[in-house]
């Protein structure tokens, strides 16, 4: 089955404008994203859909094919769906333009399960680490049926406990590679607008739950980490350096 990446890279971002073309070790995050989805597909076959012409130029000059979205898309799943509709594929894995430390093996690993199971979603989790905190509300967190169900997904720390004695001993996180049908994209966007869940987590999958769409978690490479907000790139650049050593 043929299959690409999409990274939707918005440049009007409320909380950190410009946030796909942030210099990470000198280079622009969305390049980050796309050089490592590159080895998981090959260049030809990685995309950047965008409203903005800024990030457009930096990709172009990059070797890379940008995809000219709408500035009204809802969410960066939405400006997939948009996107889907411009190239042909059979499998349209969204790999977010903040996650510069994604593997791609994950990505790989991604589109191998969205081939055997066509009619899920696919999407990965890991581990959340020692250093991080589980009640941050950056920090999207999940809960799954032992067979990888998501069941859902919050800003919140799940699961809850009521005994501190059940209390879990480690919390699951979204990583943000996403395998698609065009099909489901076109359900998702159809929707028409944000969900009530959707809108009060901020966490865009959940508008499948809506749709009644079955939704499967995988597990990454320990040691993802987002750039949500500026505070965020110092770590980043600082995990980024370690990887380089190792």
């Amino acid at each position: 089955m043929r299959a690409c990446v999409i990274i939707p890279a918005r440049y009007a971002s409320s909380r950190f404008p410009g946030k796909p073309l942030v210099p990470l070790l000198g280079k622009p995050m969305v390049l980050w994203v796309a050089e490592l989805s590159a080895r998981a597909v090959g260049q030809e076959h990685v995309y950047i859909a965008t409203e903005d012409t800024r990030i457009a130029d930096v990709v172009s000059a990059a070797g890379f094919t940008p995809l000219m979205t709408s500035p009204k898309a809802l969410t960066g799943t939405d400006r997939l769906a948009e996107a889907a509709q411009m190239i042909d594929y059979d499998i349209y894995v969204n790999v977010q333009g903040d996650e510069p430390l994604v593997a791609p093996d994950d990505i790989r690993r991604c589109i191998a399960i969205k081939a055997e199971q066509p009619n899920v979603i696919v999407n990965g989790f890991c581990w959340i680490g020692d250093g991080e905190d589980p009640s941050s509300v950056n920090i999207p967190k999940v809960i799954a049926t032992e067979g990888g169900a998501m069941i859902y997904m919050s800003r919140r720390p799940l699961p809850g406990f009521k005994e501190a004695a059940n209390a879990p001993t480690r919390y699951m996180k979204q990583v943000c590679i996403y395998g698609f049908t065009r099909e489901e994209l076109g359900a998702y966007a159809g929707y028409g607008r944000k969900s009530t869940l959707e809108k009060s987590e901020d966490i865009e999958i959940l508008r499948f739950l809506e749709l009644d769409r079955r939704i499967i978690m995988y597990e990454c490479q320990p040691g993802s980490l987002a750039v949500d907000v500026p505070e965020d790139v110092a770590k980043v650049e600082a995990a980024l350096r370690t990887k380089a050593l190792t």
